[in-house]
């Protein structure tokens, strides 16, 4: 009887032993999903508070853009795929919004105060 014992838990450890099982969460990515790095070097955004109705936005690579504009609730109030550096904001009312510029992997996010 002791040996069928022994038997059945050196079969339970060796089974567990080469199961997978549940991991913890890792602070690694997983090796598919797609690497976002924020910061685009050398982004600038001028001038910051505005009065006006244009926004000049430029970085040192000089590509393409994509700019999104957040309202305080979270809200999308402007959405433009910016080829040059110039940016219309005139359909923006006066208050503090959140900007979010992606270019190409690189994505940066910061804070804009329009005046009015």
């Amino acid at each position: 009887m002791k040996k069928i014992y022994l038997t059945l838990i050196f079969i339970g450890i060796v089974c567990f032993s080469f199961s997978s099982g549940v991991q913890a969460q890792s602070d690694t990515p997983k090796r598919n999903a797609r690497k976002v790095i924020s910061n685009i070097e050398n982004l600038q955004v001028y001038p910051n508070p505005t009065n006006g109705d244009k926004l000049y936005v430029t970085t040192e690579s000089g590509h393409s853009m994509i700019v999104t504009i957040y309202n305080a609730l979270g809200e999308k109030v402007l959405y433009k795929v910016l080829i040059g550096k110039e940016l219309n904001i005139s359909s923006l009312k006066a208050g503090v919004y959140i900007m979010k510029v992606k270019q190409r992997d690189f994505q940066s996010t910061l804070k804009l105060v329009v005046r009015s």
